[in-house]
């Protein structure tokens, strides 16, 4: 029995759409960029940005985590422990600084009132306090530790906003590393979906009812799943050639330049650290190369790394000793 012509008009004007898959996740920013002030609480003043998120950017890339790495080697390298403050308390105390663009240090005393040794304090958890000369240490809600007025150096990045904390050099290449990184994490999600986007099942046949549409939506969402490649089978009589079209969206949508994107951030990055890139061991993509290593690393030395002992020698002016020195630097031999 043929159907009335409302119901035929009904069954070819209703539309089925649903989707595949789950979205694809990016790393969100939202905590770490609101750079207002500096807060007091009444106690100590908040940090501009989120330290906890630098922290955790920093091992989002493996270009930005490598040439901090690179930077506070270099820096230990030609570092001279003294009596007051050994190898690995430097090499922390240096971390700290090129991490976050500051680093503090506790003078810690003993029974005769001088000082016995210096303890760097994690950057990462250090308040300065809204009375002069006093630090916290907060840990989270509830743990935090009051220093001894007096006890604590502060050494810190100049910045034009605020002088209360430090802000490191590499800030401004935040977003590429965050672009870097979520590149990454897309094209792993590409791939474990099995290189592809996925795509659109269009139906346009009348011949089908709607019980084929519930039985091909059911089959195609037990499909699912990474790894999960299944043949379907529909059979569609008197249909048109075209009323059933499977429209790959991973054929467009997903030239995401992939290498593109980690190559131009990835130049961001070094940049803003003002690292060669032979020091860091990246392979040159030309034949001519990048050059000696010998000349990049004497032109890095005295442009980067002078500047930044000097910096460091801040604390012997508070100390009132020569606790940190630094040997002429050798470079590698050609």
């Amino acid at each position: 029995m043929d159907p009335t012509p409302s119901h035929a008009a009904e069954t070819t004007a209703r539309i089925e759409a649903f989707t595949f898959g789950e979205p694809t996740p990016v790393l969100d920013s939202r905590g770490l960029l609101d750079y207002i002030e500096c807060v007091p609480n009444g106690r100590w003043y908040e940090p501009p940005i989120s330290l906890d998120g630098l922290s955790r950017t920093t091992r989002s890339n493996a270009y930005l985590q490598s040439g901090l790495t690179f930077k506070r080697n270099m820096l230990a390298r030609t570092f001279q422990p003294h009596r007051l403050l050994s190898h690995e308390a430097f090499e922390q105390l240096a971390m700290d600084w090129i991490t976050f663009g500051m680093c503090y240090v506790e003078t810690r005393q003993s029974v005769l009132g001088s000082p016995a040794r210096l303890q760097p304090c994690l950057a990462k958890y250090m308040r300065r306090g809204v009375e002069p000369g006093t630090f916290y240490q907060v840990r989270g809600w509830g743990e935090e530790h009051e220093f001894k007025p007096g006890t604590v150096c502060q050494l810190r990045e100049a910045d034009v906003d605020q002088e209360i904390y430090g802000l490191p050099e590499w800030y401004s290449a935040l977003q590429s590393a965050l672009l870097n990184e979520s590149a990454t994490l897309f094209r792993r999600k590409y791939y474990n979906n099995g290189s592809h986007a996925g795509f659109i099942l269009y139906l346009s046949d009348p011949q089908a009812d709607m019980a084929d549409v519930d039985k091909l939506r059911e089959a195609m969402r037990n499909a699912r799943g990474p790894g999960n490649f299944r043949n379907l089978f529909l059979y569609s009589p008197n249909g048109k050639k075209d009323g059933l079209q499977l429209i790959p969206v991973s054929e467009v949508a997903a030239k995401d330049e992939f290498a593109g994107i980690k190559n131009i951030t990835r130049d961001d990055m070094l940049a803003s650290l003002r690292i060669p890139p032979q020091l860091l061991g990246i392979v040159p993509q030309n034949a001519g190369g990048f050059g000696s290593i010998r000349e990049a690393s004497l032109v890095w030395a005295a442009n980067e790394l002078e500047p930044l002992q000097k910096r460091l020698l801040r604390i012997n002016d508070w100390v009132g000793d020569e606790v940190i020195r630094f040997r002429p630097y050798e470079p590698p031999a050609a």
